[in-house]
């Protein structure tokens, strides 16, 4: 993600609200979902190398 310049006399200002409790849990259950996703990914099962007769 690159910068983002402001452009001369334009102020960009953020104005974020609190997350409900709900919404916490809602956004905990996603990354816990996500990473059990991504850990799957990652154990990925070798393929071994056929025997020479």
């Amino acid at each position: 993600m690159g910068l983002i310049r402001e452009p001369i006399e334009v102020d960009f200002v953020v104005n974020s609200k609190p997350w409900t409790k709900k919404e916490l849990a809602e956004f905990s259950a996603l990354i816990k979902k996500i990473k059990a996703k991504n850990a799957k990914k990652k154990t990925r099962k070798r393929k071994t190398q056929p025997t020479k007769s």
